[in-house]
Parts: structure tokens; sequence; C-alpha cells
């Protein structure tokens, strides 16, 4: 019988052998529990009513019902937080299904190694709990089926209008930084911003190891904006998303130029969220437009204090919206933010901040 507080967890996989690995893994923490497993996610859906897990872990490809089907079935009719396990994120052709997942209501990724789950070290087992406690704290929402299959896709818009009402400070950049459940509200503000957006978008995503790349392709697929990694003594220019090079903090020499700095890890990330907004405060100040994002910890809240108190215009996702309401709660309290937004509403606020209108839909 689990203990009280213990987090429940349901393994779905096809492979025996990553069955029993994962359950090893996930059983060494003392506050969680492997509460039973599932080669598929008939099984799974079968199983969830009567052992009630707090966390759902499942593969991509398995017979019968695959994940992404699982994923949509459990958001329908037991909205769980899903953490995806699977080594396709490292296979280029199973990619885009990796992030059809997380459209469809899993709110994060954890690869398998290269060498299997059986190559699996203390590093990566950690890192596989620490996940799934982020998870736990999670309160999905239930989805529709006849929303299931909605996808942001770039699409024409009208040209836009000059506001009239600006701000005193016309912004030249964006800054935006993300943790758990970011992919989701990144593609919510991005799809929703007009190929005339005249400002450069700077953006800080944590994220798996070799999985930026493809979430640059995906991205690209649902907004009119070019998304791409920053390189090297570049300058940021308008209609540009630039996300930093694996493993390195993102900043701006005095010129403005893209400088990747491989340093000193920032609360335990690089590339960090702070980073990115330290820089952009000191080369910006009150030309800086600065948005946390949903994400556990406090990395860019500082960051965004800085910007705040470079005269910069600076907005927080809300609670409600958010997957994890930690970073932004965090600036929040320190009192560096300007405005609390819906995720839904942070891609028109933009706009106005940039003397820009958005067409009424």
């Amino acid at each position: 019988m689990t203990e009280v507080g213990v987090i429940r967890v349901l393994i779905v996989d096809d492979s025996p052998l990553a069955r029993t690995v994962l359950t090893r893994m996930i059983n060494a923490a003392p506050d969680m529990e492997v509460v039973g497993s599932a080669v598929n996610g008939e099984e799974a859906l079968a199983l969830i009513p009567s052992l009630q897990p707090k966390v759902v872990c499942t593969d991509l490809h398995m017979p019968k019902m695959d994940g992404l089907q699982l994923t949509r079935e459990i958001m329908v009719r037991h909205p769980l937080p899903i953490l995806v396990v699977s080594v396709s994120v490292h296979q280029d052709d199973n990619t885009q299904n990796i992030f059809e997942l997380l459209e469809a209501g899993a709110v994060d990724v954890f690869p398998k190694p290269r060498g299997g789950l059986e190559s699996a070290g203390e590093g990566l087992t950690q890192d596989l709990a620490a996940k799934i406690r982020i998870l736990s704290g999670v309160v999905p929402i239930r989805r529709h089926r006849s929303r299931l299959s909605e996808v942001p896709e770039a699409v024409w818009q009208p040209p836009l209008k000059r506001s009239l009402v600006m701000e005193p400070t016309v912004p030249s950049l964006v800054a935006i930084g993300a943790s758990t459940g970011g992919p989701q509200a990144l593609l919510t503000i991005f799809s929703a911003l007009p190929s005339q957006f005249p400002l450069p978008i700077l953006c800080v995503q944590h994220i798996s190891q070799g999985f930026l790349e493809e979430m640059v392709s995906w991205l690209n697929l649902h907004t009119p904006l070019l998304v791409q990694i920053a390189q090297e003594g570049k300058r940021p220019m308008a209609g540009g998303i630039y996300f930093p090079p694996e493993n390195k903090h993102l900043t701006l020499d005095d010129r403005g130029c893209f400088l990747m700095d491989g340093g000193v890890q920032t609360d335990t990330h690089r590339p960090a969220v702070d980073a990115t907004f330290f820089s952009v405060a000191r080369v910006y100040q009150g030309k800086a437009i600065g948005v946390l994002l949903t994400g556990m910890g406090r990395d860019g809240a500082d960051g965004l204090l800085a910007i705040s108190r470079a005269q910069g215009m600076t907005i927080a996702q809300d609670e409600e919206s958010c997957v994890v309401f930690g970073m932004p709660k965090q600036a929040i309290d320190l009192g560096g933010v300007s405005k609390i937004l819906p995720v839904t509403s942070i891609a028109r606020e933009l706009c106005r901040l940039a003397g820009i209108s958005l067409p009424l839909l």
C-alpha cells in the first residue's frame, strides 16, 4: 500500500526491459513509487481508474494505442500530468510526434539515453525523479475531443495598423524565458505574432540536451517569424526569434551582438534566463521587454527585476495559465513585474508595446 504523500507513477512502455529499468529508477526515490505498468495505451487507460496515479510516464511508439493517442485519451477522460520518456527524441523522423504529444497535453519530455535505459547512471536517475516531482504538482486541464486536432498554424494576417496610443519609450527587443510547460506557452505566443512584428525576440527555454534543434523546427511550422539558433557575433534582427545554442548562455556584447557564454551555470541551468535578462537590461535598458513564462524555480526572476530597474517593460505569465507557477511568482514577489497576463494575451500585449495593433478576431 502506497504511503500518504508518496508520488504514484504509472509506466507505459511496450519494452519489458524499459519497464523494469524505469521501475528501478523511480522506486530509488524515497518519495515516489511505481504503482503499475502497462504495455500500451489501452492497458494504461484501463488501469488508471483503479491505480489512481499522480504522474504517467509513457513511451511514444507502442502497439494498439501509442503515446500520442494515449495522451489525447487521458486528457479527455482522466486529466493527469504526462511525462514522455522515449528514445525517439533522438530520432529525426519521430521528433514531430514528440511535439504532437506536447500539443495534446503532455507536460514534458525525458529522453532515454542512446545506449538504452539500462545504461542510465545515478545522474539520469536523479534527473528523472526531479522531473516527476515537478509534474506531480501540475494540475492538468481537461481537453475536449473536438479541439484535440487543433494546431496553431502560421496564417496570413491583414496589414497591421500603428497604434495611436504608444508607450513613452518604443522598445527595441523582447527577451523571453521559460522552463516546464514552456514549449506550449511559446507556441501560443509565437503563433499569434504577425509577420510584421517589428522587434527581435531572444528566447531561453530550459530543455533536455539534444532537443533544441527539433523544438526550433517545430516552432517554425507555426509562426510567420523565423525561429533560429543564435550565432556568435550576429546582431538580432526584426522578424527573428533566437534561441541560444545548447549548453551556452545567450548574452549581448556592447554592440548588441550575440555573445555565447559557456561559463558558470546559473541556478543549475545553462542556458540560464537570468544570464540573458541581465545582459539585455545592460545593453537595451529602457528599450527592452522582458517576459517570464511558466517554470519551476527562480531562474529569470532577478533578471526580470534588472530589466524593470532599467526602465524596461516586464511581463509575467499568470498563475492560471502556467503549468508551473514558479519562476513568474518569484519575479512578482520581487516586485519586478509590470503586468501579469494569461499566456493567450501576451502576443497582443507585445504588439501593443511595439506600437502595432493586431486585427480583432
